[in-house]
């Protein structure tokens, strides 16, 4: 692993330790490797950097067999129901399951693989339908109906927060999430878990830790700007 990454990824982590002050555990990092090609992820060291991000499935089903096995995969963009069945053998985990047609087919795709595939259900913290997710206010329902769906689990909950300067915003909205969070987890759905709230990206990341992200998503701040 290249010095530079290296660098950068220490420097992540402090940052989150010291916006969380100790009140959680530091998240684990998920590096964003949308874009970049095959070798610049086989550089990358998985005893550090085990868990990827991909937005694309067409960059999945390219990337996942030439890297071995050696990378979680994690499905973090906006997914279409025609495209689950290609991503079924290389993804860890689906962070982007907001809608129920899209819970119903990756559950019928989990189904043809027998296999149970975990997921995060996408929440909008401020109802930006460009990027997906479901209502706040309609959390816990849709929690309800997809745990009846046996082919996928729901181990938690993602947001993706809007791209703004705004940092009173972002922490108002960091905060509403862990709020949903908690309330979800002491609300305990039957069939669901909620053990994952993953937030944050590279120009918000120490907000998200210091509201208690379990997870970050983390791109240009590790590997630097593209282009």
């Amino acid at each position: 692993m290249d010095e530079l990454y290296l660098e950068r990824l220490n420097r992540i982590r402090r940052d989150m330790e010291n916006a969380s002050e100790g009140r959680y555990p530091l998240p684990k990092i998920i590096a964003v490797t949308k874009t970049h090609p095959v070798s610049m992820i086989q550089n990358l060291d998985p005893e550090l950097l085990p868990d990827i991000g991909e937005n694309h499935v067409q960059e999945i089903r390219e990337k996942a067999p030439l890297l071995g096995g050696n990378f979680r995969i994690h499905m973090i963009g906006r997914l279409q129901t025609n495209k689950v069945k290609y991503i079924m053998e290389n993804v860890h985990l689906i962070q982007s399951m907001d809608r129920m047609e899209l819970a119903e087919e990756i559950h019928r795709q989990a189904l043809r693989h027998e296999k149970v595939m975990p997921v995060l259900l996408q929440v909008s913290p401020c109802g930006e339908p460009q990027k997906g997710g479901c209502p706040l206010e309609e959390t816990e329902d849709m929690l309800r109906k997809v745990s009846q769906l046996s082919g996928l689990h729901v181990t938690g909950l993602m947001a993706v927060m809007p791209n703004t300067g705004d940092t009173d915003l972002l922490d108002s909205l960091f905060a509403r999430m862990r709020l949903l969070f908690e309330q979800m987890r002491d609300t305990a759905v039957n069939g669901v878990d909620m053990s994952v709230l993953s937030m944050g990206m590279s120009h918000d990341y120490t907000l998200a830790a210091r509201h208690g992200a379990t997870m970050v998503r983390i791109g240009s701040a590790l590997f630097g700007p593209r282009g």
